[in-house]
C-alpha cells in the first residue's frame, strides 16, 4: 500500500483534539486582541499553528507500506485455532508518523486485533501473530487491514487500507467412529467385479462389458470376438469400494437455529461418516438435497486418504429452502451406487418415492435419522418423528440420533443392526 495526502485532505482529517486546538487558538487570538494582551496573541497563534502544521506535514508525507498475511492452517475444524501471521514493511525513504492498524475479521472469528506503530523508518519490518477461532463452520476471509496515519500529537488522522485478504475454512466437528460391518459392493469406477472366463489369456480378467459412453479406443477386440459382445479394458480403473453420503439439508427437514440446530448436528454426522469411510478405503462422494457436490465427487479423490474436499464441501453446506429433492444423480441400475449412508431429518410421506429410489440405487443402504423435534421442544411435535421405524419397514437399516446422544454409540447400534440382518463387513 502506498499513499500520500493533500493538505486539504489532511485538514479534513483533523481529529476532535485538532479541531479543539484550532478553535481554542483562534478564540485566544481574538480575545487577546480585544483586551490588548500581545503576549497572549502569540500563545493563541502557536496553539492555532500546531494542528495546521501537523496537517501540512501529514499532507506532504509519502509512505509505502507492504503487508504479507498468511493463515496456518487454512483448513481447521470448528473450535480449533488458526494462526494469522502479519509482516509489515516500510518501503518508503521517509519515516511515517504514528500508524494505527486494525485487521478486519468476521465476528465469528473473534475481536479485531489492533496495533500501534510509532515513527517507523525506511526498511523497518515487523512480524505480528495472533490467533482466530470459530465455533461456526464456513469459509471466511481474514482482512483487509485498515491503517490510520496520525501525527505524534494526534491532531490529524487519515485512513488507508490494504485490499488483500487470506481465506480460512472452518470444517464441521467430527467424531472418531469405530469400525462396524457396513457391507456394500466393491466397485471400480462404477463397474462390478470383472467377468472371469473359462479360457483365454490373463488379459481377459481386466475387461468388462461395453457400456454407453465408454471410449471406443478401450474396446478389447479379442475378448469381444470370443464373448460375442463388445468388451472394454478396465486395467486403468483401480478396485475401490464406493460409498455415497447423502445429507438432507432442506429447511422443512430440520428444527432449531444456529449451531444448536438439527442441521448442524446432521452436517457434523455426515462429516464424521465421510471421514470414517475414507479412512477405511472407500471412495466417498457427498450428495445433498440439491444434488451431487462435484468438488467432493469420486473422480476428484487423489491417492491416499484425502478428506479435505469432502470437509470443505460440508463446511459451506447451507439450508435448502426448496422442498424438492434432486434425483438427477441417481442411476436406474440397481446397486450401482455401492454403499449408501443417509443422514436424514424429518421424513414425510412425500419423501417415500425418493427414499425407495435411493434404496434401489444402492447395493447396501443405511440411515441415521435425527429426532428433529427434540432440537425444538417448544414446538408441537410433528407426525414424522419415528422416521427410523418408517425406514426400517421399507428395508432400510436405520437408527435415530437425538440431542445429547453420542454419535459413536449410535453408529455402533447401526453396526449391530447390520449384523443381525446378516450384512458382512
Amino acid at each position: 500500500m502506498s499513499g500520500s495526502a493533500t493538505v486539504r485532505e489532511a485538514l479534513a482529517g483533523l481529529t476532535v483534539r485538532g479541531r479543539l486546538f484550532l478553535a481554542a487558538g483562534v478564540a485566544t487570538v481574538v480575545c487577546a486582541m480585544i483586551v490588548g494582551q500581545t503576549p497572549l496573541v502569540r500563545v493563541g497563534v502557536l496553539v492555532t499553528a500546531l494542528p495546521l502544521l501537523a496537517a501540512v506535514w501529514i499532507g506532504r508525507s509519502r509512505y509505502r507500506l507492504a503487508l504479507t498475511r498468511t493463515v496456518s492452517p487454512q483448513l481447521v475444524a470448528a473450535g480449533q485455532p488458526a494462526e494469522v501471521q502479519l509482516t509489515l514493511t516500510n518501503e518508503s525513504r521517509t519515516p511515517t508518523g504514528v500508524l494505527l492498524l486494525e485487521d478486519h475479521l468476521p465476528y465469528v472469528l473473534g475481536t479485531r486485533p489492533r496495533f500501534v506503530l510509532e515513527g517507523i523508518g525506511h526498511g523497518w519490518r515487523r512480524h505480528v501473530t495472533y490467533q482466530v477461532r470459530s465455533e461456526v463452520r464456513g469459509h471466511f476471509d481474514v482482512g483487509p487491514m485498515s491503517v490510520r496515519v496520525t501525527d505524534p500529537f494526534g491532531f490529524v488522522e487519515l485512513g488507508r487500507a490494504f485490499h488483500t485478504t487470506a481465506s480460512l475454512t472452518v470444517t464441521p466437528r467430527t467424531v472418531a467412529l469405530p469400525g462396524i460391518p457396513l457391507g456394500g459392493a466393491w466397485t471400480g469406477s462404477g463397474d462390478n467385479r470383472p467377468r472371469a472366463f473359462a479360457t483365454g489369456s490373463a488379459e481377459d480378467v481386466t475387461v468388462r462389458e461395453y457400456r454407453r459412453g465408454d471410449d471406443l479406443r478401450r474396446v478389447h477386440w479379442r475378448s469381444s470376438a470370443r464373448v460375442g459382445e463388445l468388451m472394454v479394458r478396465r486395467e486403468e480403473q483401480p478396485w475401490q469400494s464406493r460409498a455415497t453420503v447423502f445429507l438432507d439439508n432442506r429447511l422443512i427437514s430440520h428444527r432449531g437455529q444456529g449451531v444448536a440446530s438439527s442441521l448442524e448436528a446432521a452436517v457434523s454426522t455426515a462429516a464424521s461418516i465421510a471421514v470414517h469411510l475414507s479412512q477405511r478405503g472407500y471412495a466417498v462422494r457427498l450428495v445433498t438435497a440439491s444434488g451431487e457436490d462435484q468438488g467432493a465427487a469420486w473422480h476428484s479423490r487423489s491417492a491416499g486418504v484425502n478428506t479435505a474436499p469432502l470437509l470443505e464441501a460440508l463446511a459451506v453446506v447451507q439450508i435448502e429452502h426448496s422442498a424438492r429433492l434432486d434425483t438427477s444423480w441417481l442411476s436406474d441400475e440397481p446397486g450401482h451406487g455401492g454403499l449408501l449412508l443417509a443422514v436424514l431429518g424429518a421424513v414425510t410421506d412425500n419423501d417415500g418415492p425418493f427414499l425407495k429410489r435411493l434404496q434401489h440405487h444402492a447395493a447396501t443402504s443405511a440411515a441415521i435419522t435425527l429426532d428433529v423435534d427434540a432440537w425444538a421442544p417448544h414446538l408441537a411435535r410433528s407426525a414424522d418423528t419415528r422416521a427410523a421405524t418408517a425406514l426400517a419397514a421399507t428395508g432400510w437399516r436405520a437408527v435415530t440420533l437425538r440431542p445429547g446422544d453420542h454419535l459413536e454409540v449410535v453408529w455402533q447400534e447401526l453396526g449391530r443392526l447390520s449384523t443381525r440382518q446378516g450384512v458382512g463387513a
